[in-house]
């Protein structure tokens, strides 16, 4: 996916809801460890957005789309279980990263970034507000939405237009994408991996649970 500043200008400034492609629904499958669960661990061109500690003895990592529907209902209905039973109680470390599957997906990344900048807990905050707010940025005018998310996290009208027009930011997300695609075999989202074995589609609670207690005792 490489996406140019003019191709990325033009779409924002479309109404409608963007394609969304790949997005059907996928049922859990488990597949083998990444061939190096070091190539998992490693941050790419941008820095990881991350809670929980630094050692952890389980990590998970989860790549997923600002504008795909399956992250959304995953973020509002699991991920608050996980943070309260393992990421508050400092148990696990949880890692999110960027895979936009089109254009607003990636402008939404992108105010993310430039909103929180190196600040995690800020990060996942707005992430949070985006896909609680999918519907209203991505079906009605995404520049719009996205300038007024971003004045109330307390950007400037200029500040959010610098940042989605950030080439190098873009390009950077882009990068880590084709990483994600080329060498993780990321080819949907969310798609998620625990500790380095690799978890298709939007996933129970219940089904995290078991793993991540398997994986604390051993």
């Amino acid at each position: 996916m490489i996406i140019t500043r003019r191709a990325f200008t033009a779409a924002l400034s479309l109404t409608g809801l963007a394609a969304l492609a790949g997005l059907s629904p996928f049922h859990l499958i488990a597949e083998a460890l990444a061939d190096d669960v070091a190539d998992v661990a490693k941050p790419q061109s941008l820095p990881d957005m991350a809670l929980g500690p630094k050692d952890a003895s389980v990590t998970i990592t989860e790549y997923a789309s600002m504008t795909c529907p399956h992250c959304a209902a995953f973020n509002d209905n699991v991920f608050p279980k996980i943070k309260a039973a393992y990421i508050d109680t400092n148990k696990i470390r949880y890692v999110f990263r960027e895979f936009p599957l089109d254009i607003k997906a990636a402008a939404g990344s992108m105010l993310s970034r430039c909103i929180a900048k190196d600040d995690a807990a800020k990060y996942f905050a707005v992430t949070d507000l985006l896909f609680k707010q999918q519907a209203d940025w991505v079906m009605k005018n995404t520049t719009e939405t996205l300038t007024r998310i971003g004045k109330q996290a307390g950007l400037s009208q200029q500040q959010v237009e610098s940042c989605l027009k950030d080439q190098a930011l873009l390009d950077k997300i882009v990068a880590d994408q084709k990483y994600a695609s080329e060498v993780l075999k990321v080819n949907s989202t969310p798609t998620f991996f625990l500790n380095g074995e690799k978890i298709k589609g939007e996933t129970s609670f219940e089904e995290f649970d078991k793993r991540i207690k398997a994986l604390l005792k051993s």
